[in-house]
């Protein structure tokens, strides 16, 4: 049985009452915002899941001013990366936001710049900055799924109800980049996202109509291997609604299409029910860090 882990089982305790009814699932309506992080919540508080979607941010993002643009952001973006492998991450984080705000639609540059402000452990910059990059730009639909990453980006080192509301928050923005292009990295991200929530939160069905909504638009584009993510987390979502048959057969039609990915074979290795649940409950171990920096799309998309 799937069942949620003793830090989850305090997070049900608390999010109550945002759980939606069956119905509204179905329609696609939100729940309410979750309760405010009480006083003394401690940073050290075991992470929970990554989404629970909301109508508005329930966030305060920090003023912040946003850099000249780089007159030569190509420039700009190598002396951030030479920065950051050289340790000095203010700088790198001035140069990389000086390319990024020439050049918002760079989804390759705003995720090398959350990389570093990882790095640096500036979550709070790096958010501040994408609400003011999103208020200057809010056409671009890259821009509000950077500022949804940024949010993601801070979850592991959030305590326990500050978490919520930043997967909460991130989703908010993961739906308006949605609203304004569909792509598949959109969906993608989305989709695996409501994956990651315990199924009991009723968010899984919403994954996993974002995902076969990803697969489908594969077939109007260019073979991607990257493409496989959306069959790994399209599996994990009957998983998490424990139907391993239909798990592992979108496993293997994943696999039969991708055939090098090694996340999909790794899902069909477990011989026993009770060997995957244990694999996969290790694979979406809460605390873990999500690997937003998107380099294996930038690499594969890379003009010749």
């Amino acid at each position: 049985m799937n069942r949620p882990t003793a830090p989850q089982l305090l997070l049900i305790a608390l999010m109550a009452t945002t759980v939606v009814e069956s119905t509204a699932v179905a329609a696609r309506q939100e729940p309410p915002e979750p309760p405010a992080e009480p006083a003394g919540t401690s940073p050290e508080d075991p992470a929970p899941l990554h989404v629970v979607p909301h109508e508005e941010p329930a966030t305060e993002e920090p003023a912040i001013l946003l850099p000249a643009p780089a007159a030569d952001p190509a420039r700009a973006f190598r002396e951030g990366l030479a920065a950051v492998a050289e340790g000095k991450l203010p700088r790198a984080l001035e140069r990389l936001e000086a390319a990024v705000r020439a050049v918002p639609s760079d989804l390759r540059y705003s995720a090398e710049y959350r990389q570093a402000a990882i790095a640096a452990a500036a979550y709070d910059r790096s958010i501040a900055f994408f609400a003011a990059l999103a208020a200057e730009h809010p056409e671009l639909a890259a821009v509000h799924l950077s500022r949804g990453y940024a949010y993601v980006d801070k979850i592991p080192a959030a305590g326990a109800i500050t978490q919520v509301i930043l997967a909460n928050t991130s989703l908010t923005h993961f739906s308006r980049a949605l609203e304004l292009e569909e792509t598949w990295l959109g969906r993608y991200t989305r989709g695996n996202a409501y994956v990651y929530w315990p199924a009991i939160f009723g968010r899984t069905p919403l994954g996993i109509e974002d995902l076969e909504r990803a697969i489908a638009l594969t077939e109007t584009l260019e073979w991607r291997s990257y493409h496989a993510k959306a069959w790994v987390a399209l599996g994990d979502g009957h998983w998490r609604l424990e139907d391993l048959e239909r798990a592992r057969d979108i496993w293997r039609e994943g696999l039969e299409r991708y055939p090098d990915d090694l996340d999909l074979a790794a899902r069909l290795e477990p011989e026993t029910d009770e060997e995957l649940r244990a694999f996969l409950e290790v694979e979406y171990e809460i605390g873990q860090r999500v690997a937003t920096h998107l380099r294996e799309i930038f690499r594969e998309d890379a003009p010749e």
